[in-house]
Order: C-alpha cells, then sequence, then structure tokens
C-alpha cells in the first residue's frame, strides 16, 4: 500500500481521516487472528486432533485484509479542508471518485448539533448542497471540524457585502 504523498504546504490544510472507523477494522483483525489461533489449537492436539492441520491457514487471509482496510482507513485521508475549499474522499475508488468543493460555492457550511454530519449548503435558501457524515472521524476530532467550519464561515463575508463592492 502506497504511503500518502508528502505535503506541498502542510500549514495550511487540515486533514481528517478515517480512524474512527479503522478501530473497528483493526478489531476485526484481531478477532480473526484469535480465531487461527483457536482453530490451531484444535487442529494440534497431541491425542486426537479435531480438525485437519490446515484448518487454522483459512481466517489468516480474512485478518490481513481486515488488518489492511483499517491501516488504509487511519493513513490516508477523509476531509481536507483547505485555502481552496473541501475535498472529500470516499471510502472507494477515493482516487476516481474524489470530490472537490470550492468555498466559492458554498453559502453556508454547518456541523450538526449531534456533530455527526457536515452540511455544505450550494444556495443562501439552503435548499441544495452535500452532507458527509463524520462517523468515520473519531470522536474527539469532530470538534475540530466544528470549529474549522464556524471559522471559515466567520472570515468569509456575508453575500450583500459581496454585491456591494
Amino acid at each position: 500500500m502506497p504511503s500518502p504523498k508528502p505535503l506541498a504546504e502542510p500549514h495550511k490544510e487540515l486533514r481528517f481521516t478515517r480512524a474512527g472507523q479503522g478501530h473497528l477494522f483493526f478489531v476485526l483483525g484481531a478477532a480473526a487472528a484469535g480465531l487461527a489461533v483457536i482453530l490451531a489449537f484444535f487442529a494440534f492436539l497431541p491425542e486426537r486432533p479435531l480438525l485437519p492441520r490446515w484448518a487454522f491457514l483459512l481466517p489468516l487471509p480474512v485478518a490481513a485484509l481486515f488488518f489492511r482496510i483499517g491501516l488504509r482507513c487511519v493513513r490516508h485521508a477523509y476531509l481536507i479542508f483547505t485555502p481552496l475549499g473541501v475535498e472529500i474522499f470516499p471510502f472507494f475508488n477515493p482516487r476516481d471518485k474524489m470530490q472537490v468543493i470550492y468555498w466559492s460555492e458554498i453559502a453556508h457550511a454547518e456541523v450538526d448539533p449531534a456533530r455527526t454530519k457536515l452540511i455544505l449548503h450550494y444556495d443562501a435558501d439552503r435548499t441544495s448542497g452535500l452532507v458527509a457524515s463524520l462517523r468515520p472521524v473519531p470522536r474527539t476530532r469532530r470538534n475540530l471540524i466544528h470549529a474549522t467550519v464556524d471559522g471559515v464561515m466567520a472570515r468569509r463575508p456575508a453575500a450583500g457585502d459581496i454585491a456591494e463592492t
């Protein structure tokens, strides 16, 4: 698995990973590895094995897959806040299906009170937009997303201020 590319200007962006989702895959991987150990115990009993000797190998590819997915969730970005906008990377095919929403396209952005959704509105009436789940992000980091969105919205000029100039 290739590592994330180094950033040109890391001080200008905030990256949030799927680490909240990654721990689930690490737990599932550990459970599959534990099952392999249990099956090995029953397959290698000294007197009368209850399973074929190769049976303990069955859960190992599943454990490796879960650990790989967990590592990917922890290492790669899910949301990136840049001076240009918000980049959202989906779980499957992130390179092809990533979305970049520029701040100039966003009329209003908010995080819901439960801190589970990032809501980006494309119009002032808030009738169109995008909703991104924040559940993959660890709970401790969701407050940072909320502060980021509030900070960006507070710095932006009001819609009437732009029209007057």
